[in-house]
């Protein structure tokens, strides 16, 4: 071949070569990924500073929003025993107040919240999310670096730190969401259930969320399961937490089967009820629900609609 033609042909492998690493056609039904559209990370928790001030004894006080962007029902939880970093004005803080996370809770995607129920059973209290810094000033171009630890997923009691996974939020302190609304911020096709809906768990038992009172105190809830095989068995569901307009979950986190649950005789149906404790001035609620499926102390989570 002459040397004039394999120049021809190296130059037109080049511009081949060149273009194709410029422009790159997806495939149909196939999306970039929601990092390179939204500009956050991708399959990890989102982070809002919500407010910044100064408390009585002169600390800097940030109020938190988390939202779950995992993709799956997940929990969060800063990281135990490390402080939180404030970076500004040429120096860094450790920040040791750090209450960030869902309380234990597994969370919908697509939701976002403020805080959750902490303390004990005969004392609930709420817990708001926010970091505080002692002693310290919110300087123009501050940043506050939260480390978390999530587990993602369907979770099994046997091994409850299956599917680990860690991650930072990155806050900028200039940048404040005044509002925001709860506790959806993404809505995810086919995450919403009716609340009559029924679900499969364990051993196909069904589980049907009868009906819903609200008193002065909160909501009374009155569940059935439906037992289509020949032998006893019961479906756990715990004390199903719900969360509201405010971005607060009501409902003391527990392990799962330690609150009583009555046993369904074969092919019988059985009922229960639970209770949640919520503000009277709260409405736009939905149920946090963890069926025990597939196997013992394994559980599918979903997320009921119950309005006001």
């Amino acid at each position: 071949m002459k040397p004039k033609n394999i120049l021809t042909l190296a130059l037109l492998a080049y511009a081949i070569v060149s273009f194709a690493c410029i422009y790159i056609v997806l495939p149909e039904g196939v999306e970039a990924p929601k990092a390179a559209q939204e500009g956050h990370e991708q399959k990890a928790w989102y982070g809002y500073v919500t407010n910044v001030s100064q408390t009585a004894a002169g600390d800097l006080r940030i109020d938190i929003t988390i939202r779950n962007d995992t993709g799956e029902w997940s929990t969060m939880r800063a990281v135990e025993g490390k402080p939180a970093i404030l970076t500004g004005g040429g120096k860094s803080t450790n920040c040791e107040t750090v209450f960030v996370g869902t309380g234990g809770h597994r969370f919908a995607p697509g939701f976002q919240m403020r805080g959750y129920t902490a303390g004990k059973k005969s004392a609930p209290e709420t817990q708001l999310l926010y970091v505080e810094c002692k002693g310290a000033q919110a300087e123009s171009g501050a940043k506050l670096v939260v480390e978390y630890v999530s587990f993602q997923g369907e979770l099994d009691d046997y091994k409850p730190e299956e599917k680990k996974t860690t991650g930072t939020l990155e806050l900028s302190l200039d940048d404040v969401a005044a509002s925001l609304t709860y506790p959806i911020a993404e809505p995810v096709d086919g995450l919403i259930l009716e609340s009559g809906s029924s679900i499969t768990g364990l051993s196909d038992n069904v589980v049907t969320l009868l009906g819903v009172q609200r008193g002065e105190s909160g909501f009374q809830f009155t569940w059935q399961n439906f037992n289509p095989t020949k032998f006893p068995l019961k479906t756990h569901i715990g004390i199903p937490p719900v969360i509201g307009a405010d971005g607060i979950i009501y409902g003391l986190y527990e392990t799962i089967d330690l609150a009583d649950v009555p046993l369904t005789p074969p092919n019988s149906n059985v009922e229960w009820t639970t209770e949640v404790a919520v503000p009277q001035d709260v409405d736009g609620f939905y149920i946090l629900l963890s069926v025990e499926s597939k196997k013992p102390r394994t559980y599918l989570n979903y997320a009921l609609e119950i309005g006001d």
